[in-house]
């Protein structure tokens, strides 16, 4: 499942994911990642998140590539159970326009491999267009 947390900057979307991560690490079975830009914020990030800051890998700049580097982040770990991304349009060049197509290729990942995604998306729900189209996901505000 696909998990929406959307609003806009300020509206603690950030903390809302971080506090959702570190609820899901308590009963999970498998790993739970947590993918931002960067290391702002992370202070109260349970220990057992594998916390992975996209600023380490700059030549990931497309979409494609995002979704390449989140399929092989899988390959390599077959228990994953939770990925948070946090302000997905800040990710490679994740826009409100391709967001449509980054939840349907996120939907296959997670139907493929039982692993729930949560997005903190910059926007409020109407702004983000084609969002009608995707079956799996949720939004949480």
């Amino acid at each position: 499942m696909v998990n929406l947390i959307t609003g806009p900057r300020g509206s603690g979307k950030t903390q809302k994911m971080i506090d959702l991560a570190n609820e899901k690490v308590k009963t999970s079975n498998g790993n739970v990642v947590l993918i931002k830009k960067s290391h702002k914020d992370t202070y109260t990030v349970d220990f057992n998140i594998r916390a992975i800051r996209m600023a380490d890998y700059p030549d990931i700049l497309t979409l494609e590539e995002f979704i390449g580097f989140l399929y092989g982040m899988v390959a390599g770990n077959h228990d994953i159970e939770a990925v948070f991304i946090d302000s997905v349009l800040k990710q490679a060049n994740i826009t409100l326009e391709s967001l449509p197509v980054f939840l349907q290729k996120l939907n296959k990942i997670s139907k493929e491999n039982n692993i729930d995604f949560y997005l903190s998306v910059g926007a409020d729900k109407g702004e983000i267009s084609g969002i009608g189209s995707v079956d799996d996901y949720a939004v949480l505000a």
